[in-house]
């Protein structure tokens, strides 16, 4: 009905065209005035502006049909009449109402600057010249916008108020009904794939019990689309390289509430790879390049691994510098032997170099701070590792909440590119006076003040005060990352601190300590450091009147207050692409020594080896194998490791679903004391968090633990090992970090502290 409406309206604007120009006959004349009569909103400018004559120019028929067309075509005006009077040439207008305002009432699916950004995409907005043949074409336009939302029942009803001085107002009233919603799903021509195995690679469905929040039963065009897609390349994934989608018919009740879908299809048949030839200018070595390829001869072919395997050639040319190489693939199908060979023509293009590299939004820090991270060279050769490897070192330093690189082309030459990093700056400073509270210590009292990028020269900088029902603290640190340009790192510390054991579950005694340490690292690659250091503390170990036996035995033999000497050395590889809790990506391994001196009041030693595993399935799975071993021990005139520097396992940290430091050997009293061996590891499943996308503080998973601790005179035996299964959450949230685990203990023991749910709240762990 539109369309026809619209065309009769063009008809008769033609029909009064032709009236007026016909019903006016001139006689040629010289214009020697042009008077313009019944404006009242557009200026005389305008209108000269569009007219195609002048005073002087000769006036005919011809010319009258040339201005009146030219004067119509803007748009502007409702009637055009042109008249003389002697010679003056006088033009008599009426405007068409400009549009003064658009009120937009019973739309909640869809904001208000949506449709009103979409309304302007076909010529409408208010202050626009008001047109009832564009009217007509926003009513279809706000219809589409909820035809592509799956509402086919939307009904928009325009209203025009006339206004003063020649306006108009425009109220659009919709209602926008219900959803469609799937009925059925229905596929045609599949033939060995299921339509179960189809109907899962969709989001779309016909419903089901969690369809009441994910919505996944209402239909969208966009969302089948994507769906249609998904389907594609499951087939061309799987072998069929002549899947064909023929067609998908979408039919609506006429209720319009049901949607019924019907996709047709053409599997055709399944092929295997022959073989893969590499041509072109390869750059570097065949048989390097044939290791990139993840779509080996005899496979079955696969459009996803093809692409990788192109990815690939194209990051390995990339650190050479060539970073706009084409690589184009050739398939020779055989339709009899259901094979398909593959050429991979490799044209490198030019070498590219970095002309210039940016940084854009680091208000606070220093350039200096971020350049010294990059390991892509201004005016040296373009490198895709250089680049990655820049990018993720960026990210590590914490400081931002995004960072965003770009590689424009530089203007005028075809091997240069520019590098910009566009980041956004978080705080990096706290200052923090607070309450919290932890299953294991309790009520937490904190105060501090710390700058992990302090004056944005990258050092950190921290004050704090904790008080717990275990622990009294007070501490200042400061590290500098970059003591020396190649990246030698400085830090020390000073500290007081007084513990109480029982609050911690262990045996009955407190110690008051303080001292200070001194620590360099070493970077000897790119993953690979090594920390030395060295440090002094004095420590004071004081008896309770319920103290065990094995704490009066000690402080017989070594006294209760002791000056400690030590020096420590650690080796950390680690690739990971995060230091936080939240990598997801890469590997740590590292070695760590701990060794009182001989000239102290006690000597003993410490070493632990930690290893952590992250492997990224996909974007939503992440895999995380974790382990960690720790063993130390007396020398000297020190025939065992002091019992208060003894390891401890069970809760959060280590075996959650065990109390915290509960497993392991027991004093006289029968209360966990620790042990100088602890074995632990962790199997982690990292899992998407339903209903969000790319959330960088929250991490969800389900998690295996095992692991135990064994005294000075046990061995290691596995059948002492605990495990333990369940779910973990971790937020970084603004008052600290907190962690959640819902665990359940699979081999608990007699005497073993079950705590099946445990929690940190408001302090750091």
């Amino acid at each position: 009905m539109t369309t026809i409406f619209n065309f009769r309206r063009t008809y008769l604007v033609l029909v009064m065209l032709l009236c007026s120009f016909n019903a006016v006959a001139f006689e040629a004349f010289t214009i020697k005035d042009i008077r313009l009569e019944g404006l009242r909103r557009i200026s005389a400018g305008t209108v000269f502006n569009y007219l195609p004559l002048k005073v002087g120019d000769r006036f005919d028929q011809d010319t009258a049909d040339v201005a009146m067309t030219a004067l119509f075509k803007t748009g502007l005006f409702k009637d055009i009449r042109i008249e003389r009077e002697g010679q003056t040439l006088i033009i008599r207008l009426d405007e068409r109402p400009a549009i003064s305002k658009i009120t937009l009432v019973g739309n909640k699916d869809i904001n208000t600057e949506d449709l009103t950004k979409a309304l302007k995409g076909v010529g409408f907005a208010e202050g626009q010249v008001y047109n009832r043949s564009l009217l007509d074409k926003v009513e279809l336009e706000i219809q589409r916008q909820y035809f592509n939302l799956g509402k086919y029942a939307v009904r928009v009803k325009s209203t025009t108020t006339p206004m003063e001085h020649n306006r108009i107002s425009i109220q659009i009233d919709i209602s926008e009904g219900t959803v469609a919603r799937i009925n059925q799903i229905t596929f045609i021509g599949n033939q060995t794939i299921d339509d179960a195995t189809l109907r899962g690679q969709m989001a779309l469905s016909a419903g089901g019990w969690f369809s009441f929040f994910t919505k996944d039963d209402q239909y969208s065009k966009q969302k089948l689309a994507a769906d249609l897609e998904a389907i594609g390349s499951y087939y061309l994934d799987r072998g069929y390289i002549n899947f064909s989608m023929d067609s998908a018919q979408v039919s609506i009740t006429p209720d319009k509430q049901d949607v019924y879908i019907t996709v047709n299809l053409t599997e055709g048949d399944k092929f295997t790879v022959s073989e893969l030839k590499l041509g072109g200018n390869l750059i570097v070595k065949e048989a390097e390049l044939r290791d990139k390829l993840t779509l080996k001869s005899g496979d079955s072919y696969s459009r996803k691994e093809l692409s990788k395997s192109q990815e690939a050639i194209m990051e390995r040319l990339g650190d050479e510098g060539y970073a706009f190489a084409n690589i184009n693939v050739v398939p020779n199908i055989d339709a009899q032997k259901k094979t398909v060979s593959l050429n991979i023509f490799i044209d490198p293009g030019k070498r590219i170099y970095v002309r210039r590299i940016a940084f854009r939004g680091n208000t606070k820090t220093r350039d200096e701070v971020l350049r010294r991270e990059l390991r892509q060279m201004e005016s040296a050769w373009y490198s895709t590792r250089n680049l990655k490897r820049s990018l993720t070192r960026l990210e590590r330093l914490n400081y931002f909440d995004e960072i965003k690189m770009e590689t424009p082309q530089v203007s005028d030459t075809t091997d240069q590119v520019d590098v910009n990093f566009n980041v956004i700056e978080k705080p990096s400073g706290e200052i923090l006076a607070g309450v919290g509270y932890a299953q294991l210590e309790g009520f937490l009292f904190n105060a501090s003040i710390s700058q992990d990028n302090f004056l944005g020269t990258g050092n950190r900088v921290s004050a704090a005060f904790n008080n717990s029902q275990v622990n009294t603290v007070y501490d200042f640190s400061y590290f500098n990352p970059y003591t020396t340009i190649d990246g030698i790192s400085r830090s020390f510390r000073v500290f007081y601190r007084t513990t109480d054991a029982e609050q911690a579950n262990l045996s009955r005694y407190t110690t008051d300590s303080y001292g200070t340490t001194l620590n360099y690292g070493l970077p000897f690659s790119e993953f690979n450091h090594l920390r030395i250091g060295a440090g002094w503390d004095d420590t004071v170990l004081k008896t309770t009147y319920y103290s065990a036996q094995e704490v009066y035995d000690f402080t017989s033999k070594y006294g209760g207050h002791y000056n400690s000497y030590s020096l420590n050395a650690s080796w950390v590889y680690d690739t990971r692409n995060r230091t936080s809790l939240l990598a997801n990506q890469g590997m740590l391994q590292s070695v760590n020594l701990e060794l009182v001196l001989p000239f102290s009041d006690i000597n003993y030693y410490k070493v632990g080896y930690h290893q952590q595993w992250l492997y990224p399935f996909n974007k939503d799975y992440t895999l995380s194998l974790e382990g960690r071993v720790d063993y130390g021990d007396g020398y000297g005139d020190t025939k065992e490791l002091p019992f208060f520097e003894n390891y401890t396992a069970g809760g959060p940290r280590t075996v959650r679903g065990f109390r915290d430091n509960t497993l392991g050997p027991l004093d006289s009293n029968r209360r966990p004391l620790g042990g100088n061996l602890r074995v632990v590891g962790n199997l982690e499943l990292i899992l998407p968090i339903p209903f969000t996308t790319n959330v960088n503080s929250f991490r969800l998973s389900s998690f295996v633990d095992v692991g135990n601790t064994y005294g000075v005179h046990e061995e290691f035996d596995a059948a002492q090992l605990r495990y333990s299964t369940g779910l973990s959450a971790i937020w970084l949230a603004p008052i600290g970090i907190l962690s959640f685990s819902l665990a359940k203990p699979l081999n608990e023991k007699p005497g073993d502290q079950i705590q099946m749910f445990q929690f940190t709240i408001g302090t750091h762990f």
